[in-house]
């Protein structure tokens, strides 16, 4: 799968909590590996994982690559919404 057609794909915990939409990826340029989605909180998301909620637009997350159960129509996790309650915001 060619990674722009990631971007848009919502992004599901494995307790079917809508965490976001995949914004872009970060890939290792020795290993030519993703490493992280840049993922757009929703604002429930936002608040739940205890971030402030930005005046204007979305919050972005690195979300680790490992976190990723499954992609088809959306992209599934192997983790639990409390469970990325680590996630660190993304200076794009």
């Amino acid at each position: 799968m060619k990674v722009g057609k990631l971007n848009g794909m919502n992004v599901i915990t494995s307790d079917a909590y809508t965490l976001g939409e995949v914004d872009g990826a970060h890939a290792d340029i020795n290993t030519w590996n993703i490493t992280h989605l840049d993922v757009d909180l929703t604002k429930e998301a936002t608040l739940e994982l205890g971030f402030k909620k930005p005046f204007l637009g979305s919050l972005t997350v690195c979300l680790p690559i490992t976190a990723v159960k499954k992609v088809g129509d959306v992209i599934a996790l192997n983790k639990t919404l409390m469970d990325l309650k680590n996630l660190k915001e993304c200076k794009i």
